[in-house]
């Protein structure tokens, strides 16, 4: 009976912490608006022990800050802080690679990597490349990532991987959706893509530096996406969160 209740409150906790987040990001709470538990029990329709656990991890994500007369703030973020946290997801992610490829993979575990790429490739193979195809590359680049970062074979090295990808607008497709509405929308996926066959075609031949590399290049093409984001806001709908952040 205690280990159902346990269950029941963990399981309303998340409920609680997806849907504030998503007010969040989908900016219905703006930067330096402040929430109680009230307000947050009234807009989960989650009791507020669940809640109060719900705002504690999302502060710890980043999302929120703890106002010391109670309650919590939503944050805003500097380019910089940004930048920083894809810089250190790009060098956990290379370090991944470097595992898999030094450590050896088999053609079996590398099976379901080389379908996503595959298709992968025919979503970035289309021009133009329609809205639909952006939001179904976000899925299969989700999915590219947390494929790669389990062939590192190192349980430590995965979980401060999905750390730094759960940083505010640091995981590997946050600036995705905006994107799709720039000029070069079509060239930044292409990239994207031959980065991602690389680092397969590195960790196949046993390449630990090479793979690295490449991992840590690609993180840089999300922070190219970010800075492109910034300066063209003209398409917020697509990605309303963007107004959490600032230039600097």
């Amino acid at each position: 009976m205690a280990e159902r209740e346990t269950d029941r409150s963990v399981s309303q906790t998340v409920r609680a912490q997806l849907a504030l987040r998503d007010l969040v990001l989908s900016g219905r709470l703006r930067p330096g608006e402040r929430i109680s538990e009230l307000q947050a029990v009234e807009i989960t329709g989650v009791s507020r022990t669940p809640v109060r656990m719900a705002l504690v991890r999302l502060e710890e994500e980043g999302l929120l800050e703890a106002i010391p007369s109670g309650g919590f703030m939503v944050k805003a973020f500097s380019e910089r802080d940004i930048l920083d946290s894809i810089e250190l997801r790009g060098t956990l992610e290379g370090l991944g690679a470097r595992f898999a490829a030094e450590r050896g993979v088999s053609s079996r575990d590398l099976e379901p990597l080389k379908e996503c790429l595959h298709e992968i490739e025919g979503l970035v193979r289309q021009d133009p490349i329609s809205v639909e195809a952006f939001s179904s590359y976000v899925a299969l680049n989700a999915r590219f990532h947390a494929l790669l970062t389990e062939l590192s074979r190192s349980p430590p090295l995965i979980r401060q991987i999905d750390r730094a990808s759960a940083l505010p607008f640091a995981s590997p497709s946050a600036f995705v959706m905006a994107q799709s509405a720039l000029p070069e929308a079509r060239q930044i996926l292409l990239i994207a893509q031959d980065h991602h066959r690389v680092v397969v075609d590195a960790i196949e031949n046993r390449e630990g530096a090479r793979a690295e590399a490449v991992m840590r290049e690609h993180a840089r093409l999300a922070a190219r996406n970010l800075r492109l984001a910034l300066r063209n806001r003209t398409h917020l709908d697509l990605l309303p969160a963007l107004a959490l952040i600032t230039s600097g």
